[in-house]
């Protein structure tokens, strides 16, 4: 099972969708990736094939980040899901 993580701007929040091929899951990331380049179309609708009927809608300006993992069996050590890692600049 792959996991497509999608990150938002200005929101600690990830939406997450799993595609049960690789193949399937790389091409969502690459929709994805084609959708911010692009700015078109204004929302972005993703299904996930692990939990049917679950649907998520983003704004496709909100997006900032978008990544594709592998889901494994045993977890992570550090008792964390996957994700991204952001840093910040000071401010004065």
């Amino acid at each position: 099972m792959f996991i497509i993580d999608v990150t938002l701007k200005n929101t600690p929040v990830t939406l997450s969708v799993q595609r049960k091929l690789e193949e399937d899951a790389k091409a969502l990331y690459q929709q994805v990736l084609e959708a911010i380049r692009s700015g078109s179309p204004t929302t972005l609708e993703l299904t996930c094939e692990q939990q049917t009927g679950k649907t998520v809608a983003v704004l496709v300006s909100e997006i900032s980040a978008v990544q594709v993992s592998e889901k494994s069996g045993a977890g992570t050590s550090s008792g964390r899901p996957p994700g991204f890692f952001s840093l910040t600049a000071p401010t004065e």
